[in-house]
Formats: structure tokens, C-alpha cells, sequence
């Protein structure tokens, strides 16, 4: 390597390291030597002048100077930095004019025009052919997020390149043709397969979601199984308050027989007779429908052959298959697995009789929070008024 390369080399290096952007992940020093190594590779197989492949290499090491100073329009302000340092190095006019129109060449939308565009093109672009394409595509991926913002989707960014290999780029050099462009080619057919790969995943989700949309199995299912867990709740519910009743009742006997009754054989305690017949009537028939309100009611247990094919039967309530010979019902249980229909039928039965026989606890209850209140209140009504006729 010439001297001037050298030093060229040693400037880009420090320009990167001191003024380099930590956003630019891809354009950086890494990515200038590719370049460099690739422009190498070509010219080494050409016929051209010391000359133009030391402005080569030159381009090659200054082309994405700009960058260190902003991404946009960074051919340009390569170009200046470029100019500021090699006026002040043993290099000629012709040759600094020559390296400028060769970093504005590497524009993308830019058309080569002379061989020497062709060479800084294809080499810039070398990374495109290479086993690391991959890795330097995602570095190129953030670099762009980091610097303008836009979070690109990996299918997106997927897209863009595929329409970059097969629309946007090619190569010119003949080395290049020969040695890169098979290996562009494997690396597009990756991004095709993987392209189709996403396609097909999201196909799939797709018919997915739409079969989920059309089928409204699950929501039926969801239904029935929040219906029947709210129901057997209330009856749980209903049958705690009746045992509440029932308790509370049960200890109002017990003192009542253990020590108030006792006392009325007294003469001076006939004052709480009707008081007490008041207030153990009333506990009394609070226990008697609370009794009622949690008293199981067991139906025949049986069904016949005529009932199933009717869909008459409700074969998921034990008090209709109870007294069955097991043969029985398996057949009538597979026969109703066999019809959504039936299957649909016999839980709507089921939700049907059950809210039947919770309207009948709950009203049940009522009566009995009814009875037990009016009890207690005419029980201390009583009371008061048997003590006051006492005095």
C-alpha cells in the first residue's frame, strides 16, 4: 500500500472514531475496508494504470466520509471532506477531480459511465454476493431506523430488498459477473423462500382467524360453561343462606326450650306465654321452609328408548338416568355425542331446569327471610306489650 493510502487510510480511521454518529452501525470503518478489499479484488483482474487504481482505492477509503457528518446527502459532504484533505496531499487536480465524480457515482439512481464508475459501483455493492449478507442487511435495517426514524417491518424491510436485487441493482465488471453475481443470486433465492415462507405463515393465520370469525363453536362453548358455573354458584349461595337460617333457628329452639319454657309452669310468668308460642310458631316455619328450600327433589330416574329419539330427555341430569342399566345410557350418551344438535338441546335443557329450580330456592328463601323477620319483630312486639300489661 502507497504511502498516501496509508495516510488516507489512518485520516479515515480517526475521522470514524472521533466523528462518527454511534447511529451509523453499517456505514462505518468495518464497511470502508469491505469496500476497499472488494475494489481491490476487481482491479487486480483488470488491465488499468497504477494510477487509477490508487484513485480507485482512494474512493474506495473516502466515499462514505460523509457519514460522520450526517446520513443525508452524505455523497456530498464526502466529497468535501474528501477535497479538504487530499488538496493538502502530493496528489494532482486531475486526480482529486477524478476521485470526487467517482464518490458521487456511488449514488444509487446513479448509471456508470466509463469503467471506473463500474468498479466503485460493483464494489460498494460486494457485500450484496457475500455469505455475510444477512448480518450486513440487519446492520443496515437499524442503521436506517436510528437514523430517519422509521420502524420497518421485518417483512417490509424484507420486500425492499428483494426489490433492490431483482429492479434497482447489477453488476458491470466483468469480474464481478463472473465471481459475485452466482452468489447474489443464492442469496436472493434466500430471500425469496423466506419471503414465501412469511406469505404462507401469514396465510395461515389468516384462515386461522377467519375460521375462528365464522365458527362460532368457541364462543357456544364459553356460554354454556360460564352459564352453568353461575348457576350451581347461586344454588351454593342459596343453600348457605338456608343453612344460616336453619343454624340460627336451631340455637333460637334450643335456649327457648332450655330456659324460657321451664319457666312458664310459674303463675307469675303466664305474662310470656303467648310471647314465647309467638316467637317459637315463627322459628318454627322459618326451619320448615328452609328445610323446603334445600330439600333435594329426585325425579323417577328412567327414560325410554321413544324420549331419546324425541330428544325428550336430559341425560346430563343424574335424577333422569339414575335407576338405568349402564348399557342403556352409554348408548343414549353416544347417541346424543353424535348430534350437535341434541348435544346443543340437552344443555339448554339443563341451564333451563336448573334456573327452574333456583327460582323456586330463591323464592323459597324470601319467604323464609320474610317469615323470620316478621317473626322476630312481632315476637319483641309482644314482649313489650306483655310487659306493660304487667305493670
Amino acid at each position: 500500500m502507497s504511502s498516501l493510502l496509508e495516510k488516507t487510510d489512518r485520516f479515515v480511521l480517526d475521522l470514524f472514531e472521533n466523528e462518527l454518529p454511534k447511529s451509523c452501525i453499517y456505514h462505518n470503518y468495518d464497511h470502508t475496508k469491505r469496500v476497499f478489499k472488494s475494489t481491490k479484488e476487481i482491479i487486480d483482474s483488470m488491465d488499468l494504470s497504477e494510477e487509477d487504481k490508487e484513485i480507485l482505492l482512494l474512493t474506495a477509503l473516502l466515499h462514505d466520509t460523509g457519514y460522520s457528518v450526517s446520513s443525508l446527502n452524505h455523497e456530498e459532504r464526502s466529497v468535501d471532506i474528501a477535497k479538504d484533505f487530499l488538496e493538502q496531499q502530493d496528489i494532482s487536480q486531475n486526480s482529486i477531480d477524478s476521485i470526487v465524480s467517482l464518490i458521487m457515482a456511488t449514488k444509487m439512481e446513479h448509471q456508470p459511465v466509463n469503467t471506473m464508475e463500474e468498479v466503485i459501483r460493483d464494489a460498494d455493492a460486494s457485500h450484496l454476493a457475500k455469505d455475510y449478507y444477512k448480518e450486513t442487511s440487519e446492520l443496515l435495517r437499524c442503521e436506517f431506523m436510528l437514523n430517519h426514524g422509521k420502524d420497518l417491518s421485518s417483512s417490509d424491510w424484507l420486500k425492499a430488498n428483494i426489490d433492490m436485487f431483482q429492479n434497482k441493482h447489477r453488476y458491470y465488471t466483468a469480474y464481478a459477473i463472473e465471481n459475485w453475481k452466482p452468489n447474489k443470486e443464492k442469496n436472493l433465492s434466500k430471500l425469496l423462500e423466506k419471503q414465501a415462507t412469511l406469505k404462507k405463515g401469514k396465510k395461515k393465520e389468516k384462515l386461522k382467524k377467519l375460521v375462528k370469525e365464522e365458527s362460532p363453536e368457541k364462543g357456544i362453548q364459553t356460554l354454556f360453561r360460564v352459564s352453568l358455573r353461575n348457576h350451581l354458584k347461586l344454588s351454593d349461595i342459596a343453600d348457605t343462606k338456608a343453612n344460616i337460617l336453619l343454624s340460627v333457628n336451631a340455637i333460637i329452639m334450643s335456649l327457648a326450650l332450655s330456659n324460657l319454657i321451664p319457666k312458664l309452669d310459674n303463675p307469675s310468668n303466664q305474662y310470656l306465654i303467648y310471647p314465647t308460642l309467638i316467637f317459637v310458631t315463627f322459628s318454627v316455619i322459618s326451619i320448615i321452609l328452609s328445610v323446603i328450600a334445600t330439600r333435594p327433589n329426585i325425579t323417577e330416574g328412567e327414560f325410554t328408548l321413544k324420549e331419546i329419539k324425541e330428544k325428550k330427555v336430559n341425560l346430563l341430569f343424574f335424577g333422569n338416568f339414575h335407576k338405568m342399566p349402564l348399557n342403556d345410557y352409554k348408548s343414549a350418551m353416544h347417541e346424543l355425542m353424535e348430534d350437535k344438535e341434541y348435544i346443543y338441546d340437552t344443555m339448554i335443557k339443563d341451564l333451563y331446569f336448573l334456573g327452574k329450580v333456583l327460582h323456586k330456592k330463591y323464592k323459597t328463601l324470601r319467604i323464609t327471610y320474610t317469615v323470620f323477620m316478621i317473626g322476630v319483630i312481632v315476637t319483641v312486639i309482644s314482649f313489650v306489650i306483655a310487659f306493660n300489661t304487667l305493670q
